[in-house]
């Protein structure tokens, strides 16, 4: 018989998810009182500090699947998933690294500001409406999710705690903005690594492992446990060409998500945000360790300990492990670590659309409405997103992570290439982004299972799934569109005077922190070349029988 997992006790977990809702609502309020304008209310003056800002990423990019979906792909991939953790870790470092201190220099508060600056309005529009879907699927994911824990362990009919909850959740970040945003993501940030980290010691200690009380790294004393009780736990079953795919589709793919660049706006000053990316990098690394480490005591636990969870329960093994492992006041603590990882990630999604609607859409087809104006299209463009993602959630794809992972995917085709290769490459123009994004954006949705499932580009279910086969063709299709279109437009003498090629190049020079201007810099035509014939081959690559 199946078992139905269920706190015994529901009103403890209601008092607990009640008493963060009336913290984090306290603490928007008070942090974004003073927004006056939209920069104000999207990167909370970029007046952040490393530690709040560090802590604050970590949470914007744990999101509640670290606590539910995350570990059931663990049970389901078991080893090979630390190649998707690590991917995973590097986005926001690399998003430092290779374009956010420069749109930093620039002045920009979202990616797609950079796209509206370098290659006009058109390209800019298109990158947006991308985005926000983007935005909207990956809030899909949290608002499923969140139902989802309400409904299963809290008694809590989904419809009902759908709308209750979402509602109050689009409430708070609506009133908070990106300071309310960034201040209660810190705390969601202390609550998610202690409601993880601490339970998942006892859970360890309960069932024998010695390195309990550090679980992100000691649950290696396990090891030999594991090999006798399940050797394929360590096997790396797919094919080279399965773990390369995890690039385009992850890697990259975070590299556009537009919550992840908007937190390397909201710092002080660019020594700031470096710094923040070593606190992000502690703590997400300490959290992911966990998580994983959760993972495979789950494995653990459903081979030698007699827990048994139905592919059905999968996404709650994070929760059924405290309920057999831990009491019930621990689960509950746990339960309000998973909404804490929701909300941040929630605030991220809600507050990128809001600036995609009303900065990078609404603004850049009215260039002179009022800053009062501008400020409350922002406040409501959020909460419709926060409405739209609720609605979009009544009837949930059946797996939580996939519209999570999906919508990594569509932001590496659509929004990364334009600007990585916007950022290094001074040839790229508004006809070489157009055409990547519009291609490249349709051909990864066309061979998704999930709006042509005729023609999908076969890997097999988790590859489908989760991305990795579309993008492992659309992404470096993209870059040879961007690339190539560009190269021969800036060639023909009739769409010269529609290239503002030396504001260009002024532009680049600016956000590299030159000050004089040398037109060889950030110029290789060498360079591009490589980067097509790359593309070209990996896209080939793509298009070969996946294997497993």
């Amino acid at each position: 018989m199946e078992q139905s997992w269920q706190l015994d006790n529901p009103i403890l977990g209601l008092v607990v998810v009640g008493a963060t809702f009336v913290l984090f609502y306290i603490v928007g309020f008070i942090s974004n009182r003073q927004s006056k304008s939209a920069k104000e209310l999207y990167v909370g003056g970029s007046n952040v500090g490393a530690i709040t800002n560090g802590l604050a990423m970590a949470a914007t990019y744990m999101s509640l699947a670290t606590f539910l979906g995350i570990t059931a792909l663990i049970l389901q991939l078991q080893v090979p998933f630390i190649m998707l953790w690590i991917q995973l870790i590097l986005a926001i470092p690399l998003i430092t690294i290779i374009y956010g201190t420069s749109l930093r220099r620039m002045g920009a508060f979202s990616p797609t500001h950079f796209i509206r600056d370098r290659y006009g309005t058109t390209a800019s529009i298109i990158a947006a409406l991308f985005m926000i879907l983007v935005s909207i699927m990956y809030a899909l994911g949290q608002m499923i999710g969140i139902a989802i824990t309400f409904e299963t362990l809290l008694g809590i009919p989904y419809i009902t705690g759908l709308f209750i909850f979402g509602i109050l959740i689009v409430g708070y970040i609506t009133i908070g903005g990106m300071a309310g945003a960034t201040n209660n993501a810190a705390i969601q940030m202390v609550i998610i690594a202690l409601m993880f980290i601490v339970p998942l010691a006892a859970i360890m200690k309960a069932i024998g492992a010695s390195g309990w009380y550090f679980p992100p790294l000691f649950y290696s004393d396990m090891v030999p446990a594991m090999m006798d009780a399940l050797p394929t736990f360590f096997d790396y079953q797919f094919s080279p060409k399965w773990y390369f795919s995890i690039i385009p589709a992850l890697t990259i793919g975070a590299l556009g998500l537009p919550h992840l660049a908007m937190r390397v706006y909201t710092a002080s000053s660019l020594k700031s945000a470096r710094s923040a990316m070593v606190w992000f990098a502690f703590i997400l690394g300490l959290v992911f360790s966990a998580t994983y480490a959760m993972g495979f005591v789950g494995v653990f636990a459903t081979t030698t300990q007699g827990v048994t969870i139905s592919d059905a329960d999968a996404d709650k093994l994070t929760i059924i492990l405290n309920m057999v492992y831990n009491p019930e006041w621990v689960t509950a603590l746990v339960i309000a670590g998973a909404i804490s990882a929701g909300l941040s990630t929630l605030s991220g999604n809600l507050l990128a659309i809001g600036a995609l609607i009303s900065q990078d859409i609404i603004s850049t087809l009215k260039p002179n409405i009022s800053q009062r104006l501008n400020l409350r299209i922002g406040f409501i463009a959020i909460f419709a997103g926060g409405i739209a993602s609720i609605l979009l959630a009544i009837n949930p794809p059946a797996f939580l992570v996939v519209s999570i992972l999906w919508a990594f995917g569509l932001a590496g085709v659509t929004n990364a290439p334009l600007i990585i290769v916007g950022v290094w490459w001074k040839e790229a123009n508004k006809f070489g982004a157009i055409a990547a994004s519009v291609v490249g954006g349709a051909l990864y949705i066309i061979v998704s299972p999930f709006v042509f499932p005729s023609i999908v580009l076969t890997g097999h279910g988790v590859t489908d799934g989760m991305g990795l086969s579309g993008a492992m063709l659309a992404v470096p299709v993209s870059f040879i569109l961007l690339i190539v279109v560009s190269y021969i437009t800036n060639r023909i003498p009739a769409l010269s005077g529609k290239l503002t090629k030396q504001a260009d190049i002024e532009l680049i020079e600016r956000i590299h922190g030159w000050k004089d201007i040398k037109a060889y810099r950030y110029n290789s035509t060498i360079g591009a070349g490589i980067t097509v014939v790359v593309s070209a081959a990996v896209a080939i690559w793509a298009l070969m029988p996946w294997g497993m």
